[in-house]
């Protein structure tokens, strides 16, 4: 039995995951962390961290950025892997979820979909073959209440872009103040909010007279639910203190767990 915090449980995809937790013979959910203390029938909640003085195998964050600094200070002093569904994060603190990485097992993902990441890696071979025929765009969707702009997804696309392209390239989020032609080196993201988009990504490849475009769409948020899942599964198999991503998930054959 592998036993679980769900932090951010009172959330809609803390929800999801504890229902998904709660069918699967093999998971228990232990606490839950959030701002809204409202009960749990199923586990005691807790608005800070420290205020929990049990221990779990693993915990999973579907919070917000604000509750990093918290998080991070009950997994260190307990050292308990942590999985990483958070988006949103400053350069300062991810710099400090490196550094915490050093001492526990971390599982980060700008997205937790399989699809997603199956996109990033055509995306990466994509640029291998194109190289500087094309311009690379992305464009990505999501509902009116996230807050968060670009995506994560999107930056994780852009990076999987930057790391196969044949030149050092750099992000542009806008156009609006730049009266210049479109540099080769660029990549583009652009993002839209509305309504209530799960999310969308779309890679756009523009070259001379053809136009590539690979897409991912989601029709639930569900699906980020059951990659958490299979998330934590990994990462309590994990020995050593690191940084860890869907691709070593993958590559471990557990992503049909």
């Amino acid at each position: 039995m592998i036993n679980i915090i769900l932090s951010g449980c009172n959330g809609y995809m803390g929800r999801v995951v504890a229902a998904i937790a709660g069918g699967d013979p093999e998971l228990s959910v232990v606490a839950g962390f959030d701002i809204t203390t409202a009960a749990s029938d199923d586990f005691p909640v807790y608005r800070d961290p420290v205020e929990f003085g049990g221990t779990a195998d693993a915990v999973i964050d579907f919070s917000n950025a604000a509750a990093l600094e918290g998080l991070l200070a009950y997994c260190l002093k307990s050292k308990t892997p942590l999985v990483l569904c958070t988006t949103g994060h400053s350069e300062g603190q991810l710099d400090t979820i490196s550094e915490a990485a050093k001492q526990i097992p971390i599982f980060k993902s700008g997205n937790m979909s399989l699809g997603v990441n199956l996109l990033v890696n055509l995306v990466r071979r994509a640029c291998e073959v194109l190289g500087e025929s094309f311009d690379v765009e992305i464009i990505e969707r999501h509902h009116r209440r996230k807050v968060d702009a670009p995506s994560g997804t999107a930056l994780l696309l852009a990076d999987a872009a930057a790391s196969a392209l044949p030149y050092s390239s750099v992000n542009v989020f806008e156009r609006q103040s730049r009266r210049i032609p479109r540099e080769k080196r660029e990549i583009g993201i652009s993002a839209v909010r509305g309504g209530t988009i799960v999310g969308e990504h779309e890679v756009i490849f523009a070259g001379l007279d053809e136009v590539i475009e690979l897409k991912h769409s989601a029709a639930s948020r569900d699906v980020f639910a059951a990659g958490a899942i299979r998330a934590v599964k990994f990462i309590v198999e994990v020995s050593k203190p690191g940084m860890y991503n869907m691709d070593d998930l993958l590559n471990n054959g557990l992503d049909n767990g």
